[in-house]
């Protein structure tokens, strides 16, 4: 098993006795049923439906001390705080920013339990693994009780981007993409059925309508590593953008119809010059570039 201190993560904390249902009519996921131990990922949209902020909420137990955690971009924690104060208005809520002093830790590849700090499985994709939040000095005792070894942020960068989930920063630009441009819809982000949040008319019908032209997927290359912001090219035409990568694999925002539209003219993909091609991961359930309609259908049936 390895564990990592992220240091681009941080730590919100909302708490107070309206504090569930402050979040739930705000954010993406269901917020009423959220438990101590489990975490939601969700999102703060703009009432247009662009991502503000991407997080994943927890709650602690009552013992503890309860209240709401956020893990989130640690550059965005401030400006986090902030929006939310704007929608508190009269509610007894009580939001701050804990980033200096707590962080969060990500630990993969095998099982394990800490009594260290606060934690709960990755909702996104159980490879993805469980996350601590604790004060930094005590990542290596929590490593030590999960029988993890401590290493670098890059190795769980690595592995994030081999799974292909995106990163808001490095993949997608906050505030300028949707829930299902970042795949928020496919990663448990989003909760369809609950009721109005902040963005949600928007949200609905791009799932309904089926409008999500642009997406996140996971690409591979062969040779040396384009840079992040590269255009991905189809010949002359633009298609999408480069994202983050290690070791041969990345991410890329990649207009769907179009590189479909190019792979069935026999176009290559190239991105800073180097080839790159698109590779669709098990988790993923909309309809990828290069496959039939009835291949998808079948897929979304199982």
């Amino acid at each position: 098993m390895k564990a990592a201190l992220l240091p681009d993560r941080g730590v919100v904390k909302v708490a107070g006795d309206a504090a569930r249902n402050f979040l739930h009519g705000l954010v993406t996921a269901d917020m009423l049923a959220l438990k101590p131990s489990v975490a939601r990922f969700c999102a703060l949209l703009t009432p247009q439906g662009k991502i503000v902020a991407d997080f994943m909420a927890t709650e602690a137990q009552a013992k503890d001390g309860g209240g709401f955690f956020l893990d989130a971009p640690r550059a965005l924690c401030g400006a986090l705080v902030g929006k939310l104060n704007l929608y508190k208005l009269r509610a007894k809520v009580m939001i701050e920013d804990l980033s200096e002093t707590l962080g969060v830790l990500a630990a993969w590849d095998g099982g394990g339990t800490t009594r260290q700090g606060l934690s709960f499985a990755d909702p996104r994709l159980r490879a993805l693994g469980i996350r601590v939040l604790l004060p930094p000095h005590l990542a290596g005792a929590a490593a030590a009780e999960l029988g993890a070894s401590l290493v670098e942020p890059g190795a769980y960068e690595a592995h994030r981007i081999v799974l292909g989930v995106p990163q808001g920063g490095s993949d997608f630009a906050y505030g300028d993409a949707f829930p299902h441009e970042a795949d928020m819809d496919q990663l448990g982000g989003v909760d369809f059925d609950k009721g109005c949040y902040v963005g949600q008319e928007v949200v609905s019908r791009m799932e309904h309508r089926g409008t999500a032209r642009t997406r996140i997927v996971p690409v591979r290359y062969d040779g040396p590593e384009p840079a992040a912001g590269a255009a991905v090219m189809a010949g002359d035409r633009p298609v999408g953008t480069f994202g983050s990568a290690a070791g041969g694999h990345a991410l890329a925002l990649l207009r769907l119809d179009r590189v479909s539209e190019a792979l069935a003219q026999g176009q290559r993909l190239f991105a800073g010059g180097v080839a790159i091609q698109p590779i669709k991961p098990d988790w993923a359930q909309f309809a990828f570039p290069g496959e039939t309609k009835a291949s998808s259908a079948t897929k979304a049936a199982e």
